[in-house]
């Protein structure tokens, strides 16, 4: 399955405002063009920093951007290469900016102790602390919020292996969950159906009244953003493990 890249800040941020810049934003710049198969992803990113850099922009645009690269396999020697070589074209004021945001964020040396550590690096959003609802999982989760205003939006990880219990959303009306993967590989199975791999960018959107768990594969760290839908009387029933049998058949 190959990645895709999504993005939601447009109408996040602008979709009120200005509904065709978010659009253009989500659904053509990040939607098409990153997603379009001439070349692959790491290279797009590589370009896009570059043409940031030369551009003078470094927001957090920017910073969004070399964190993407690493994400992507953009390396501290290549970042490093590819700043010092643009900085000869560009301008060295250019060059001193844009390395002290990628300094701090491929600074690995310090931090990467642990598999924890070591999978932080790799993600923009907190893992946060063990999570609150363990005993509905089978292994180690963690949780981190994101916002808690308007629609609440939590950050899910996973250790290898671990998964939530089947469960259903409930709600009189509305209500139901989104996940957006950020991290990592990780599945999502709803009763009856067969399981569906979740990789960064993935997105699934769960309706109230649907049994289903989700959690990471076996091999891989997992993390993925919660997004509560709002609804009335609505909260969450949680059911059976997963078993391992059904579990050790996922690949």
């Amino acid at each position: 399955m190959a990645e895709k890249i999504t993005q939601t800040a447009g109408r996040a941020q602008l979709g009120d405002f200005a509904p065709m810049f978010a659009h253009l934003n989500d659904d053509i710049l990040f939607g098409e063009v990153w997603n379009e198969s001439g070349i692959d992803l790491k290279t797009k990113c590589i370009v896009t920093v570059v043409s940031l850099m030369a551009s003078g922009i470094t927001d957090s645009s920017l910073l969004y951007h070399l964190q993407n690269a690493k994400a992507r396999g953009v390396t501290k020697e290549e970042i490093a290469a590819i700043i010092t070589h643009a900085t000869m074209y560009v301008g060295w004021p250019k060059g001193w900016a844009v390395f002290r945001l990628a300094k701090d964020v491929w600074n690995e040396s310090a931090s990467a102790r642990t598999e924890k550590d070591r999978y932080q690096n790799t993600i923009f959003f907190p893992i946060g602390e063990p999570n609150p609802y363990g005993k509905y999982f089978v292994g180690q989760s963690y949780l981190a919020p994101v916002s808690k205003e308007q629609i609440p939006i939590f950050n899910v990880t996973f250790e290898p292996g671990c998964r939530n219990n089947w469960h259903i959303h409930k709600a009189k009306s509305g209500g139901g969950q989104t996940l957006v993967c950020v991290g990592g590989r990780g599945w999502y199975q709803e009763e009856g159906k067969p399981a569906v791999e979740m990789l960064p960018g993935s997105v699934v959107n769960i309706p109230a009244g649907v049994k289903h768990w989700h959690g990471a594969a076996a091999d891989s760290w997992f993390s993925h953003l919660a997004l509560e839908i709002p609804g009335e009387e609505s909260g969450a029933a949680w059911l059976e493990p997963v078993s391992d049998e059904d579990y050790g058949k996922l690949k």
